[in-house]
């Protein structure tokens, strides 16, 4: 990396006295004295946080199967008024296809009521003239008893209306981030919560008893509102709760309780066939998660930042009576110490950064274009393939079942890689090797649908992967100073990029594997664009803008080769963690500060093991913030 003639370096912080050190309260510090992963948090995570992620996957994934398209044709009720069967009443009725099959959208223009009178002894004539459907579409109902699509008349020319009604729910999406967002730092965690699970109970309800369409489409905009907010706050608490050494273990342990919950879903879909039961089952029980409110805690670092000082001590000294510890007497006077003195010298305004501060520099820039590629790519691949999923295969049921079944290996083996060989090659080959076996679909035959679907879940497993290593990758690249706007402007980007994804997955109804194609094709540039990216395993990561800018500015082509960090470091703590970095105070002048490798910089304070970390970006009081993550 080229000098800087700046003595500046990666690892500090601002400096502050030895008083204001002294005084300091850091959470980080605290937790491991009153258990950072004990009984209480154990107890948070599974009966509340876990639990927390069904109605995000429940709610964002019914829809697909409210959406069933059956067989259908043009209705003629002249026909009805005879004793025909249905074949009888399509082959009088409804011209066929250079394939033998029955045209969908279109029917003979004769005049029925004369048929009736011969009744109905009259064959059908392959030269007589075409309408399209006059009168309304009648069903094959053998396999899908109820949908949308029947009960709105959802075909032919308004057959793209489904689409947009996903369109509507993902739209719903980032909005609800940025409002719940700012819910979420205004009025706290808790409350937030509830006033999002009201949300989408409401909307979940509305969708229900919709007898409109437009009116339905409403609903579904309303409860994407939700996601995946309604799962992200008790997820923050639980992190902000937990260790730095344990937020991994969360984070990963919430997809698979993810996945899981959709694993559940494609198996209550398969025996509620009724998509009005089924938009009840996938919500009503979710009214019993009101008696979280007696045992979901608020979050001290939100407390502490917004001076509660009482409600913060009653939190902390739950969490250390529950694990059988003692709340240190000393954290208990620094805590109103701090308060007192801050209200004195009154609140201290911290000057917000703008998202142009990311596009300030060129290898800022390029990076966080780079960054919001591959999160846009990941984003809409991954959900692409979730939303597709049923629609490959012979059983739309077992497809979306083995689609969210492979996604759990996936979690667990990427867990481990990415602090074996780095971030960069398992993002970039996650990535590429599942645009490859979503592009090769388009050499098998059309009625390959079984070799198709094996193709398609090597694909779902690969991209999950990489959907896993982008947040955590992205934290890293990012400087301290423009981490939150830089996740958040990221993600914000990659929500948005989900619009389009329904229109993409309509283009399978006229050829299946047009749609894997082009999501192929798009998970292929992500992630050989990943490659540019400088590799952040067993590195010192940056801490101000203009640190951001000299982090990997000496790329060159034959770092793309490199795989995890080439330089070795004997020492076992000689690296850094992000948490660290974010929330750790300086340590005391009289603390003795072990001699530093060459290859860092003179000025890094303290240096800690860095763990593989799946956290959300923090405020300036650590703080964990929302972003559009599903």
């Amino acid at each position: 990396m080229p000098k800087n003639d700046k003595p500046s370096s990666y690892g500090t912080q601002e400096k502050i006295s030895a008083h204001e050190t002294n005084e300091a309260i850091d959470l980080d510090d605290l937790l491991p004295k009153i258990g950072e992963f004990g009984l209480y948090q154990k107890l948070l995570l599974w009966l509340v946080c876990l639990p927390a992620c069904l109605p995000c996957g429940f709610c964002a994934f019914n829809q697909l199967f409210m959406t069933d398209v059956p067989d259908h044709w043009c209705r003629v009720p002249e026909l009805e008024l005879l004793n025909l069967t249905q074949l009888q009443r399509k082959m009088l009725s409804i011209p066929r296809k250079n394939n033998n099959t029955f045209e969908k959208c279109a029917r003979y223009a004769i005049n029925y009521t004369e048929i009736v009178v011969n009744g109905g002894n009259l064959d059908a004539n392959d030269s007589w003239p075409t309408e399209p459907c006059r009168e309304g579409y009648e069903y094959d109902t053998s396999e899908v008893t109820s949908s949308i699509v029947i009960d709105f008349n959802l075909v032919c020319e308004y057959d793209v209306y489904p689409t947009l009604g996903l369109v509507a729910l993902n739209v719903g999406g980032p909005i609800g981030v940025y409002t719940f967002g700012l819910l979420n730092d205004r009025i706290g965690r808790k409350k937030s919560f509830f006033i999002c699970l009201s949300t989408l109970l409401l909307g979940s309800l509305m969708t229900a008893y919709a007898h409109e369409y437009w009116f339905w489409t409403l609903a579904r905009a309303i409860v994407g509102l939700t996601i995946p907010a309604v799962y992200q706050i008790p997820f923050i608490i639980s992190l902000e709760l937990a260790g730095p050494n344990y937020r991994s273990f969360v984070t990963v342990m919430t997809c698979v309780f993810y996945t899981l919950g959709l694993i559940l879903l494609s198996v209550i879909t398969y025996l509620l066939r009724d998509w009005r039961s089924l938009a009840l089952a996938t919500s009503v029980p979710f009214f019993l998660y009101y008696l979280y409110w007696f045992v979901l805690p608020e979050s001290p670092r939100w407390l502490l930042m917004r001076e509660k000082l009482e409600e913060a001590n009653i939190v902390l000294k739950t969490i250390a009576r529950v694990n059988g510890k003692d709340l240190p007497e000393e954290y208990t006077m620094k805590l109103q110490k701090q308060v007192i003195e801050q209200k004195e010298r009154g609140e201290s305004k911290v000057k917000s950064v703008s998202v142009f501060a990311l596009c300030r520099t060129p290898n800022m820039r390029l990076k966080t274009f780079l960054i919001t590629l591959n999160w846009c790519a990941s984003e809409m691949v991954y959900v692409g393939l979730s939303y597709y999923g049923p629609a490959i295969g012979d059983n739309q049921y077992m497809s979306f079942f083995l689609s969210s079944a492979v996604e759990i290996p996936s979690y667990l083996v990427c867990w481990i890689l990415m602090d074996r060989i780095g971030r960069r090659w398992p993002l970039c080959l996650s990535m590429v090797i599942s645009g490859i076996f979503c592009i090769i679909t388009v050499l098998l035959p059309n009625d390959a649908r079984t070799e198709t679907l094996i193709l398609y879940l090597i694909s779902k497993c690969f991209i999950s992967a990489s959907f896993l290593i982008i947040y955590p990758y992205a934290g890293e690249l990012y400087p301290t100073e423009l981490r939150g706007v830089g996740i958040g402007t990221s993600a914000y980007i990659g929500g948005l990029g989900l619009i389009i994804i329904p229109f993409i997955n309509y283009l399978g109804s006229s050829n299946l594997v047009l749609p894997l194609v082009v999501m192929g094709a798009v998970s292929v540039v992500g992630g050989l664009s990943a490659l540019r990216l400088p590799e952040t395993l067993h590195t010192s990561l940056p801490q101000t803008a203009e640190e951001g800018e000299q982090f990997g500015k000496d790329w060159t082509y034959a770092d793309c080769m490199a795989c995890g960090d080439q330089r070795k470091i004997s020492a076992a703590d000689s690296y850094e963690d992000l948490d660290e970095l974010e929330l750790t105070q300086p340590p005391l002048v009289e603390d003795e500060v072990p001699e530093i490798p060459d290859i860092r910089r003179n000025s890094m304070r303290k240096l800690v093991r860095q763990s593989s970390i799946v956290d959300t970006q923090r405020d300036i009081h650590g703080n964990m913030k929302m972003t559009y993550w599903f």
